[in-house]
């Protein structure tokens, strides 16, 4: 066996193109397997660099390139060989062929949005995704990625090439130095992002409001920054966990367009309870903060939680609403007031 394994790999760099296309559908295969994955693992030093060598030279290889690109995905599960791909340079060679083959091979770059979004689980990868240590570049992976995220949006998932950039934004939203590049004013980059909130797609939805609730950690230093997006960072957060229930028009007289608009008809309840728990710790970090505090009571936000809560049974997300109205016991009447013109600062 592995005789027969070390001649397959050596055949993904056979000068023959039908040869280097059949090698490189065994070698998917056997990534579809745990003994197939172990045997390959353990010649990660030969495997990994033919596949990425053949990733970036298929050219016309329809056939070929997607191959190499769903063994990498495969591969790439593994914490470690992650790592390896990543000083391989897998990162650059992944963007790459998306920007040149992507259009005409939809397939292969939703292939590799899936090897980045695998990449992205390490530190390296977020490092070379962010393009760290070059000024002028960084960034740069990063906007790309959005723009085809945002632009990409399909009702049908099997459809959406650019779904999994969701878990990318989730993955280096958890360093300060990727919540530093989407939050930068300039780029617009968490607008265009939180846009995509309302999606039909979980996968995308999930991701983007995890995203946000990543950046909101930095709530203490860009408050303004968030709030500068409160047309659309409050819908993104609070709808999700404002149950089902047509709110009354006394309530919702005290809410932005945006929010009296949505909950003045029954919506579809989020039934992943990670959004809502997720949406309302990023609320919560919000409030922490005393201009969110006051953001939050001006859109109506304790409203609703407060009929959200009634219609919460997941006990992890009820104690997420808790937490919240804990912070506000004992403050919101001072907010409240500051709303209605009755205090001022000092």
């Amino acid at each position: 066996m592995a005789d027969e394994l070390d001649e397959l790999l050596g055949f993904l760099s056979s000068p023959q193109p039908n040869v280097r296309g059949a090698a490189a559908g065994i070698v998917r295969g056997l990534t579809g397997d745990a003994d197939g994955l172990r045997a390959l693992s353990a010649r990660a030093d030969r495997a990994l660099p033919a596949l990425l060598r053949l990733l970036a030279s298929a050219g016309g290889e329809l056939g070929t390139g997607g191959a190499a690109a769903d063994s990498l995905v495969n591969l790439s599960q593994d914490g470690a060989l992650s790592a390896r791909l990543v000083s391989l340079g897998a990162v650059v060679a992944a963007m790459d062929v998306v920007a040149r083959r992507g259009g005409e091979q939809p397939g292969l770059a939703r292939s590799l949005i899936m090897l980045l979004a695998n990449l992205t689980q390490v530190d390296s990868g977020v490092t070379a995704l962010l393009q760290v240590g070059d000024e002028k570049m960084q960034g740069l992976y990063v906007a790309k990625l959005v723009r085809s995220f945002c632009r990409s949006s399909s009702e049908s998932e099997e459809e959406d090439i650019f779904e999994h950039v969701a878990s990318i934004l989730v993955n280096i939203s958890k360093v300060e130095a990727g919540r530093r590049i989407l939050m930068e004013p300039k780029r617009g980059l968490l607008k265009q992002i939180i846009r995509q909130s309302d999606s039909t797609n979980q996968l995308r939805k999930k991701g983007v409001v995890s995203t946000v609730r990543n950046c909101c950690f930095e709530a203490d230093t860009q408050i303004q920054n968030l709030l500068s997006l409160a047309e659309y960072i409050w819908p993104a957060l609070l709808l999700p966990v404002a149950g089902k229930k047509i709110y009354s028009e006394e309530d919702r007289s005290k809410m932005p367009p945006e929010l009296a608009n949505a909950l003045s008809h029954e919506r579809e309840a989020v039934e992943n309870s990670e959004i809502r728990q997720q949406a309302l710790e990023a609320i919560y970090m919000i409030v922490l903060q005393d201009e969110g505090r006051r953001a939050f009571w001006s859109v109506n936000g304790p409203r609703i939680l407060q009929v959200g809560y009634e219609d919460e049974e997941d006990p992890k997300v009820m104690e997420a609403y808790e937490l919240i109205g804990s912070l506000l016991v004992g403050k919101g009447d001072d907010e409240q007031d500051q709303e209605q013109g009755g205090g001022q600062k000092p």
